[in-house]
């Protein structure tokens, strides 16, 4: 089959140019309405009991409040005379403003929760009609108020300021990572006409990815941090593969073979290890569409979008362009380049042969570093984003940490009630008494009073009372909504007997507890799946079974050091201030998608390892020669592809938003470890470990491997 591609392709090399650049055009054109079609929510199970609550209190009660209004005075005091005539209209103009309703704020009821205790700030609250108005209300009402400011915040802003944040790091991102990619292919390729083709499939990539999420963003939520996924592995992939195919047809070229029979051979061999490494990306990634959270959903559509698109640019384009070039793809050499370029490095010929002597003495200190790299996961805390994924700067986070110090009753916090069915007035207030007396609670609003320690301290609020007699509480708590003493006390709630009601709970604290069992629940399937064809893949490319579970323990060993740092980083506080970000406990969704990443990545760069090594043995090579060989020809190829997919996700740590950051940073040190520290050290080291038992399997999947194995080479 892949001869044949090769042939197709060399012999209509222009043809398959030409529709490869009209559906490139198509791509662009379709992909750059995606970025208003997508969405930056996709934290919560639609199936939990706390999305059934916030369903219910939409239905009944009109929602929870989407932005939070913050007050401040130019006079010191929200209660002076001036500042009080000034917030009285502007809480006039807002409570008439078309794109709110149920505007609430201080000026209007004089709550004591909505003032600060120096009077410096007060606050109010509104559902939107639309999330896009957050853009319009702080156009309308930040100036011009007299000595009244106002600032904007709340869930929807979140949305909002994350959003236009993920565009700008985009375009950081890729103004910092693509310079220097090109100058990094330049001096691998050591030509300016090969390097520009990886970019080429890296480009018809990024854009058919894009027409995907614009397309899928139409008829179904997609997660808008999908793009930074997109263009990241895009680039990388096209790197991955385009490294291995142009190196292959140098080498044919280089054999005195012509150039359509170069690249009959390249897309022979080379093609079909770029495949089945895709297929392995592919499966790790599509394992996250078994979790209902739809931010994971939107990483497997954009993960094996872009992982086929490389894919199939690279089996039938970048032939094509081959084909073309011929002998000029290395035109435009630098000064100092080779005449004849090769893949084959002395230097990772010199450290297998080194672990391979002396595997103690090589691999001790490497699984050493790794263990303790590894150790801070006993101490990993998970949560959800909020505003304090947000620098300082910008404007939701500055509402987010004024309510935070100032308001110890902020909404934002609470845990949110509703009754299934209709209940009764008394029951709910004995319901709301009980509740009152949990330890953590500071008061529970009902409509029929407020209550604290065991007893009632005020009114309630009549519109938590719905006219087919719903019930709405809320429940203030001290604690914070990701912390452990917040999830568990949302818990205990849910736990408590509710007197004959059927009572649901909502609230950031109930979400984060409903996301993180979504995520376990269907986590072992997800790994399960990701190991069976991982340990399929490889059996069928080595014919051995120890291949593989040597290959899961090496991933699972550079993933826990991998995720051990990130604790240290982002939980701890390492490196905060240098990057800019608030330590906060790690976002749970985004740890599920650096191991299916790095995972599948690892993967990739295994199989390109182990396919030349099994090469080497097939053609009569000992153990030794094999390791030595298959490294010398596949380790300068691994490293260099790792550094520069590196440099283009180490790029996202320039992010304004801390959990992208972690996304970025983690994935890109977990790469370089894994193309040196794994390959160039354990991998020897594995392989001497194994010795004679390397390439066992039982005498029936022997024979299974005879019949249907893979080979990046035919048979001598």
């Amino acid at each position: 089959m892949f001869g044949r591609i090769g042939r197709f392709a060399a012999s209509h090399a222009k043809g398959v140019l030409l529709v490869t650049a009209l559906l490139a055009v198509a791509a662009a054109a379709l992909g750059v309405t995606a970025f208003g079609k997508l969405q930056t929510e996709g934290f919560d199970d639609p199936n939990s009991e706390s999305s059934q609550a916030k369903a219910l209190i939409e239905s009944q009660f009109g929602g929870e409040n989407d932005v939070v209004f913050l007050f401040s005075s130019d006079t010191g005091s929200v209660d002076d005379p001036a500042a009080m005539n000034a917030a009285a209209d502007l809480a006039d103009r807002l409570a008439t403003d078309p794109g709110i309703t149920g505007f609430t704020s201080y000026f209007t009821t004089k709550a004591p929760p909505m003032i600060s205790a120096d009077g410096q700030y007060a606050i109010g609250a509104a559902r939107l009609t639309d999330e896009g108005h957050v853009k319009d209300l702080r156009a309308e009402y930040s100036d011009g108020n007299g000595p009244i400011n106002v600032q904007v915040g709340g869930a929807d802003a979140i949305g909002v300021d994350i959003s236009g944040q993920v565009a700008k790091d985009l375009a950081l991102a890729e103004a910092i990572a693509v310079p220097i990619i090109l100058v990094l292919l330049v001096v691998v390729f050591g030509s300016v006409i090969a390097a520009l083709l990886p970019l080429a499939i890296g480009t018809i990539a990024v854009f058919g990815t894009f027409a995907l999420l614009a397309v899928l963003g139409s008829v179904t939520d997609v997660s808008v941090f999908a793009i930074n996924l997109t263009t990241a592995l895009g680039l990388g992939l096209a790197i991955d593969y385009a490294l291995l195919m142009v190196s292959r047809f140098r080498e044919e070229l280089a054999k005195g073979k012509d150039t359509p029979e170069a690249v009959v051979n390249t897309v022979e061999t080379a093609g079909r290890t770029i495949v089945f490494s895709a297929l392995t990306v592919a499966v790790a990634l599509g394992a996250l569409a078994l979790f209902p959270l739809y931010f994971l959903r939107s990483f497997a559509y954009a993960g094996m979008g872009v992982v086929i698109i490389a894919m199939v640019s690279a089996l039938f384009a970048l032939p094509a362009m081959l084909a073309l070039l011929g002998e000029r793809v290395n035109s435009l050499r630098l000064p100092w380049a080779k005449r004849t370029p090769t893949s084959v490095s002395a230097l990772w010929a010199k450290v297998a042969g080194a672990a391979l002597k002396r595997p103690v003495l090589m691999g001790a200190p490497v699984v050493l570093l790794l263990v303790l790299a590894a150790v801070p996961l006993l101490k990993v805390e998970f949560g959800t984003p909020d505003d304090r994924v947000l620098t300082g700067s910008v404007e939701t986070r500055a509402v987010g940490d004024v309510l935070r110090a100032d308001f110890p009753g902020d909404e934002a916090k609470a845990i949110q009630l509703v009754t299934r069915h209709p209940a009764g007035t008394t029951i709910v207030g004995d319901y709301a008494l009980e509740l009152s007396r949990l330890a953590g609670v500071e008061s529970v609003t009902s409509s029929v009073g407020t209550y604290a320690d065991g007893r009632a301290v005020g009114p309630g609020n009549a519109d938590f009372a719905a006219k087919d007699l719903h019930q709405r509480m809320t429940v203030l708590t001290e604690y914070d909504s990701h912390s452990t003493e917040g999830q568990a006390l949302a818990e205990q709630v849910r736990d408590m007997p509710s007197r004959g009601m059927e009572v649901l709970a909502g609230g950031s604290a109930a979400r984060l507890v409903d996301s993180k069992d979504a995520i376990a629940d269907k986590l072992p399937l997800a790994a399960g799946i990701i190991a069976v064809s991982t340990f399929i893949l490889l059996f069928l490319f080595s014919g051995s079974v120890l291949q593989p579970l040597r290959a899961l323990l090496f991933n699972v060993i550079g993933l826990s050091a991998t995720i051990g740092l990130m604790v240290m980083i982002f939980q701890e506080g390492w490196l905060a201030s240098w990057l800019g970000f608030t330590p906060l406990p790690l976002d749970t969704s985004m740890l599920v998608l650096l191991f299916c990443v790095v995972f599948g990545l690892s993967m990739d760069y295994e199989v390109f390892v182990l396919s030349r090594i099994k090469e080497m043995r097939d053609q009569g090579a000992d153990l030794g020669e094999s390791v030595k060989q298959g490294l010398s020809r596949t380790g300068r190829l691994v490293t260099m592809a790792a550094v520069l997919l590196a440099v283009s996700l180490l790029a996202f740590g320039t992010s304004g938003v801390s959990f992208v950051q972690m996304f970025g940073i983690g994935s890109g040190l977990a790469i370089l470890v894994d193309a040196t520290l794994i390959r160039g050290v354990l991998v020897p080291v594995g392989m001497r470990a194994l010795g004679k038992a390397a390439w066992w399997s039982p005498p029936f999947m022997r024979k299974i491997h005879d019949r249907i194995g893979l080979r990046e080479h035919e048979p001598v």
